[in-house]
């Protein structure tokens, strides 16, 4: 016998926002991994994310208010990050357009039974601790090396497999 706890489905919204954590996070990743000091257009950053434009124009607006991206107007301009990559966490990233994450059904009030704290409260509110604590102590430079090591990575296999396709067919001869 098995005691399943399953979580009913979150609203609409909340699932659009889920969305929107994951456009932000890409995002300000694409912006970190490709500015090199010159502004990024979020045209550019559009095409290779696959986000609208006109998102990412609200979304850079909000990230630019909290101080964590900065505009460059004019012939060649764009957006830069505005601080030091360790200097930005994930949870920064996130709630920088005053989104709470939450894995509680009642928002943390305590009141998702019937007016009163359900039987799984704590265990929520535990996993939002976590959750929190790890996306405070992840960094923005963090996923710019992970990400950058994963194409290195992807380059030298493509090389490997590429050289011995080369030498097999030589071998062949």
């Amino acid at each position: 016998f098995f005691l399943m706890i399953r979580r009913p489905p979150r609203s609409t919204r909340k699932e659009s926002s889920a969305a929107s954590d994951v456009y932000k996070r890409q995002a300000m990743l694409d912006l970190a991994l490709n500015e090199k000091n010159m502004p990024i257009k979020l045209s550019e950053i559009s095409q290779r994310q696959s986000i609208s434009l006109s998102y990412l124009e609200q979304l850079f607006g909000k990230l630019r208010k909290q101080g964590l991206v900065k505009s460059v107007r004019g012939p060649g301009g764009g957006y830069l990050v505005a601080k030091n990559h360790d200097n930005i966490s994930v949870k920064n990233i996130i709630s920088s357009v005053d989104e709470q994450i939450d894995a509680t059904q009642c928002g943390g009030k305590e009141n998702c039974n019937e007016g009163h704290q359900c039987i799984t409260h704590n265990l929520w509110t535990t996993l939002n601790s976590k959750i929190l604590d790890y996306l405070e102590s992840t960094t923005l430079d963090e996923l710019v090396k992970t990400q950058k090591n994963k194409s290195e990575n992807q380059s030298i296999e493509f090389a490997t497999n590429k050289n011995n396709s080369v030498s097999n067919k030589m071998g062949a001869f």
